[in-house]
């Protein structure tokens, strides 16, 4: 759900964001500025690392499949 906020800034800066971002860009930059500095993203990096192991990966799926040895 997405929500409207007010936020007041210096004239300066809102005219270079608007001239970095554009005038559609300014909430997109603020919004993924803030996630990356309020949620933890350290389990979504985890699991990029994960599966970007293809050894492992390919472990994992015969283990799941019965083919792995014990």
């Amino acid at each position: 759900m997405r929500k409207r906020i007010t936020i007041t800034l210096d004239g300066a800066l809102y005219e270079g964001l608007q001239r970095t971002v554009g005038k559609r860009g300014v909430s997109r930059l603020i919004e993924d500025l803030l996630r990356r500095r309020l949620i933890d993203t350290s389990l979504d990096e985890g699991y990029r690392s994960m599966a970007a192991d293809q050894r492992r990966e390919t472990e994992a799926l015969e283990w799941c499949n019965g083919f792995g040895t014990t």
